[in-house]
Protein backbone atom coordinates (compact mmCIF):
# COMPACT_ATOMS: atom_id res chain seq x y z
CA UNK A 1 0.00 0.00 0.00
CA UNK A 2 3.02 2.33 -0.01
CA UNK A 3 3.44 2.27 -3.80
CA UNK A 4 0.77 4.34 -5.59
CA UNK A 5 0.28 1.90 -8.46
CA UNK A 6 0.14 -1.16 -6.22
CA UNK A 7 -2.16 0.69 -3.83
CA UNK A 8 -4.65 1.44 -6.61
CA UNK A 9 -4.44 -2.12 -7.89
CA UNK A 10 -4.97 -3.51 -4.39
CA UNK A 11 -7.92 -1.27 -3.61
CA UNK A 12 -9.56 -2.10 -6.92
CA UNK A 13 -9.09 -5.83 -6.34
CA UNK A 14 -10.44 -5.60 -2.80
CA UNK A 15 -13.48 -3.57 -3.85
CA UNK A 16 -14.25 -6.07 -6.62
CA UNK A 17 -13.89 -8.98 -4.19
CA UNK A 18 -16.36 -7.34 -1.79
CA UNK A 19 -18.77 -6.74 -4.67
CA UNK A 20 -18.54 -10.45 -5.53
CA UNK A 21 -19.35 -11.48 -1.96
CA UNK A 22 -15.81 -12.46 -1.03
CA UNK A 23 -13.79 -11.64 2.09
CA UNK A 24 -10.89 -9.19 2.32
CA UNK A 25 -8.28 -8.32 4.94
CA UNK A 26 -7.63 -4.65 5.52
CA UNK A 27 -5.44 -2.61 7.89
CA UNK A 28 -7.12 -0.32 10.43
CA UNK A 29 -5.99 2.06 13.15
CA UNK A 30 -6.20 -0.72 15.75
CA UNK A 31 -5.64 -4.25 14.39
CA UNK A 32 -6.11 -5.83 10.97
CA UNK A 33 -9.72 -6.51 10.04
CA UNK A 34 -11.59 -9.19 8.11
CA UNK A 35 -14.20 -7.46 5.96
CA UNK A 36 -17.34 -8.38 4.05
CA UNK A 37 -20.19 -6.50 2.40
CA UNK A 38 -22.45 -5.58 5.33
CA UNK A 39 -25.54 -5.84 3.09
CA UNK A 40 -24.75 -9.32 1.78
CA UNK A 41 -25.95 -11.91 4.33
CA UNK A 42 -24.02 -14.73 2.63
CA UNK A 43 -20.78 -12.73 2.87
CA UNK A 44 -21.37 -12.03 6.55
CA UNK A 45 -21.95 -15.75 7.13
CA UNK A 46 -18.63 -16.45 5.41
CA UNK A 47 -16.94 -13.94 7.69
CA UNK A 48 -18.34 -15.57 10.83
CA UNK A 49 -17.40 -19.04 9.54
CA UNK A 50 -13.85 -17.93 8.72
CA UNK A 51 -13.42 -16.68 12.27
CA UNK A 52 -15.13 -19.69 13.82
CA UNK A 53 -17.93 -17.59 15.28
CA UNK A 54 -21.67 -18.01 15.55
CA UNK A 55 -24.51 -15.57 14.95
CA UNK A 56 -24.41 -14.62 18.62
CA UNK A 57 -21.28 -12.54 17.93
CA UNK A 58 -22.27 -10.18 15.08
CA UNK A 59 -19.49 -8.08 13.55
CA UNK A 60 -19.35 -4.28 13.81
CA UNK A 61 -19.74 -2.12 10.73
CA UNK A 62 -17.04 0.28 9.51
CA UNK A 63 -17.98 3.46 7.62
CA UNK A 64 -16.05 6.14 5.77
CA UNK A 65 -17.99 9.24 6.91
CA UNK A 66 -19.73 10.63 10.00
CA UNK A 67 -22.96 11.08 8.04
CA UNK A 68 -23.28 7.34 7.40
CA UNK A 69 -24.14 6.83 11.07
CA UNK A 70 -27.64 8.21 10.48
CA UNK A 71 -28.12 5.90 7.51
CA UNK A 72 -27.49 2.89 9.75
CA UNK A 73 -28.84 3.97 13.15
CA UNK A 74 -31.83 5.73 14.69
CA UNK A 75 -32.26 7.60 17.94
CA UNK A 76 -28.58 8.43 18.32
CA UNK A 77 -28.41 10.55 21.51
CA UNK A 78 -26.80 13.98 21.48
CA UNK A 79 -24.03 12.87 23.83
CA UNK A 80 -23.05 10.12 21.39
CA UNK A 81 -22.90 12.66 18.57
CA UNK A 82 -20.49 14.70 20.70
CA UNK A 83 -18.20 11.68 20.91
CA UNK A 84 -18.45 11.13 17.16
CA UNK A 85 -17.56 14.76 16.49
CA UNK A 86 -14.44 14.55 18.67
CA UNK A 87 -13.28 10.97 18.17
CA UNK A 88 -14.18 9.92 14.61
CA UNK A 89 -12.27 8.86 12.71
CA UNK A 90 -10.70 6.85 15.52
CA UNK A 91 -10.88 3.78 17.76
CA UNK A 92 -14.39 4.35 19.12
CA UNK A 93 -17.23 1.92 18.36
CA UNK A 94 -20.79 2.97 19.14
CA UNK A 95 -23.56 0.41 19.62
CA UNK A 96 -26.76 2.06 18.40
CA UNK A 97 -30.31 1.08 17.52
CA UNK A 98 -30.27 0.09 13.87
CA UNK A 99 -32.47 1.56 11.16
CA UNK A 100 -35.45 -0.82 10.97
CA UNK A 101 -35.60 -0.48 7.19
CA UNK A 102 -32.12 -1.92 6.60
CA UNK A 103 -32.08 -5.08 4.49
CA UNK A 104 -29.18 -6.98 6.05
CA UNK A 105 -28.38 -9.79 8.46
CA UNK A 106 -25.33 -9.32 10.65
CA UNK A 107 -26.37 -12.02 13.10
CA UNK A 108 -28.28 -11.87 16.38
CA UNK A 109 -27.97 -8.10 16.85
CA UNK A 110 -31.21 -7.64 18.83
CA UNK A 111 -31.99 -4.58 16.78
CA UNK A 112 -28.63 -2.88 17.25
CA UNK A 113 -25.60 -2.12 15.13
CA UNK A 114 -22.03 -1.38 16.22
CA UNK A 115 -20.55 1.39 14.06
CA UNK A 116 -17.04 2.83 13.75
CA UNK A 117 -15.13 5.14 11.42
CA UNK A 118 -11.48 4.02 11.43
CA UNK A 119 -8.59 6.47 11.33
CA UNK A 120 -6.62 4.69 8.61
CA UNK A 121 -6.06 5.95 5.09
CA UNK A 122 -6.25 2.55 3.39
CA UNK A 123 -9.37 1.47 5.30
CA UNK A 124 -11.15 4.73 4.50
CA UNK A 125 -10.14 4.52 0.84
CA UNK A 126 -11.61 1.02 0.58
CA UNK A 127 -14.79 1.98 2.47
CA UNK A 128 -15.33 4.94 0.16
CA UNK A 129 -15.48 2.44 -2.72
CA UNK A 130 -17.49 -0.34 -1.10
CA UNK A 131 -19.78 1.41 1.34
CA UNK A 132 -20.24 0.02 4.88
CA UNK A 133 -18.31 -3.17 5.59
CA UNK A 134 -18.93 -5.74 8.30
CA UNK A 135 -15.46 -5.97 9.82
CA UNK A 136 -14.17 -8.11 12.66
CA UNK A 137 -10.60 -8.56 13.81
CA UNK A 138 -8.55 -10.65 11.37
CA UNK A 139 -8.00 -13.81 13.38
CA UNK A 140 -9.56 -17.12 14.28
CA UNK A 141 -11.63 -16.85 17.44
CA UNK A 142 -9.48 -17.54 20.48
CA UNK A 143 -6.25 -16.35 18.83
CA UNK A 144 -4.61 -12.93 19.10
CA UNK A 145 -5.82 -10.39 16.54
CA UNK A 146 -3.45 -9.93 13.61
CA UNK A 147 -1.27 -6.82 13.68
CA UNK A 148 0.23 -7.39 10.23
CA UNK A 149 -0.93 -8.84 6.92
CA UNK A 150 1.16 -12.00 7.20
CA UNK A 151 -0.41 -12.95 10.53
CA UNK A 152 -3.89 -12.39 9.12
CA UNK A 153 -3.22 -14.50 6.05
CA UNK A 154 -1.69 -17.34 8.05
CA UNK A 155 -4.76 -17.55 10.30
CA UNK A 156 -7.48 -17.05 7.69
CA UNK A 157 -5.82 -18.63 4.67
CA UNK A 158 -7.98 -19.49 1.67
CA UNK A 159 -11.10 -17.96 3.24
CA UNK A 160 -9.79 -14.55 2.12
CA UNK A 161 -9.67 -13.37 -1.50
CA UNK A 162 -7.59 -10.17 -1.10
CA UNK A 163 -5.16 -9.03 1.60
CA UNK A 164 -4.24 -5.34 1.75
CA UNK A 165 -0.83 -5.00 3.37
CA UNK A 166 -0.52 -1.66 5.15
CA UNK A 167 2.46 -2.61 7.29
CA UNK A 168 2.29 -3.20 11.01
CA UNK A 169 -0.85 -1.90 12.67
CA UNK A 170 -0.93 0.23 15.85
CA UNK A 171 -2.61 -2.69 17.74
CA UNK A 172 -3.04 -4.95 19.60
CA UNK A 173 -5.34 -2.67 21.63
CA UNK A 174 -8.84 -2.78 20.08
CA UNK A 175 -11.38 0.02 19.86
CA UNK A 176 -13.32 1.20 22.88
CA UNK A 177 -16.99 0.16 22.67
CA UNK A 178 -19.79 2.31 24.11
CA UNK A 179 -23.48 1.39 24.29
CA UNK A 180 -25.42 4.35 22.88
CA UNK A 181 -28.86 2.73 22.85
CA UNK A 182 -30.04 4.61 25.95
CA UNK A 183 -30.04 8.07 27.48
CA UNK A 184 -26.94 7.15 29.49
CA UNK A 185 -23.82 5.76 27.87
CA UNK A 186 -22.41 2.45 29.09
CA UNK A 187 -18.86 1.28 28.58
CA UNK A 188 -18.94 -2.21 27.04
CA UNK A 189 -15.22 -2.60 26.34
CA UNK A 190 -12.27 -0.46 27.34
CA UNK A 191 -9.84 -0.14 24.46
CA UNK A 192 -7.67 2.48 22.82
CA UNK A 193 -9.71 5.40 24.19
CA UNK A 194 -9.70 5.73 27.98
CA UNK A 195 -12.90 6.27 29.97
CA UNK A 196 -11.44 9.52 31.30
CA UNK A 197 -11.13 10.88 27.75
CA UNK A 198 -14.75 10.02 26.97
CA UNK A 199 -16.03 11.78 30.07
CA UNK A 200 -13.74 14.75 29.45
CA UNK A 201 -15.63 15.31 26.19
CA UNK A 202 -19.06 14.77 27.75
CA UNK A 203 -18.69 16.76 30.98
CA UNK A 204 -19.42 20.16 29.36
CA UNK A 205 -22.81 18.91 28.11
CA UNK A 206 -23.72 17.27 31.41
CA UNK A 207 -23.37 13.68 30.25
CA UNK A 208 -21.06 10.81 31.15
CA UNK A 209 -20.21 7.20 30.38
CA UNK A 210 -20.85 4.63 33.09
CA UNK A 211 -18.42 1.75 33.50
CA UNK A 212 -20.55 -1.20 34.58
CA UNK A 213 -17.72 -3.70 34.23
Amino acid sequence: MTDDAQRESGLAAAALAVQRGQLVVLPTDTVYGLGADAFDPASVRRLLAAKGRGRDMPPPVLVSAHSTLDALAVGVPSWARSLVQELWPGPLTLVCRQQPSLQWDLGDTRGTVAVRMPDHEVALALLSRTGPLAVSSANRTGLEAATDAEQAQSMLGEAVEVVLDGGRSPGPVPSTIVDATGSTGRLLRLGAIELERLNEILTPIGASIVDEG
